[in-house]
């Protein structure tokens, strides 16, 4: 078993752990050495028993205060997921259906009447080039 040293608020501690965990050990400890620093800088110098029960409990409320926000974001996740199983249960919506207007019956009175001029005037001129020829 892998003996180790850590520094904690400026002391150095040997302490054992599994072989390949020392990464995470170190990690823990630097994590705790920054709680004693901070005790460290307000209060000055301490008993070891006392910096690190103190560095403990302050790492202690950090992490139920991160148990309480991921209990949130859970709930809300909860509440996204159900509501998006709701709406993938719900049946598709039916098409838009695009109505086409109506034509009223004046303009399509008033185009055929135009269509008829367009057409006569069209004969017209074909009549009075052929005469011209």
């Amino acid at each position: 078993m892998p003996e180790v040293t850590i520094h904690i608020g400026g002391r150095g501690f040997e302490v054992s752990c599994q072989e390949g965990e020392e990464s995470y050990l170190h990690s823990a400890a630097k994590m705790l050495d920054d709680e004693a620093q901070v005790l460290s800088d307000q209060i000055g110098r301490m008993p070891e028993a006392r910096m690190l029960l103190m560095a403990g409990l302050m790492l202690a409320d950090k992490t139920a205060a991160v148990e309480d926000r991921i209990k949130e974001v859970e709930a809300v996740l909860a509440e996204r997921e159900a509501e998006l199983a709701a709406l993938k249960a719900q049946p598709a919506p039916e098409p838009e259906r695009i109505e086409v207007p109506v034509v009223p019956p004046q303009v399509a009175e008033t185009l055929a009447e135009l269509a008829a001029r367009a057409e006569a005037m069209a004969q017209e001129i074909e009549e009075k080039a052929s005469a011209a020829q």
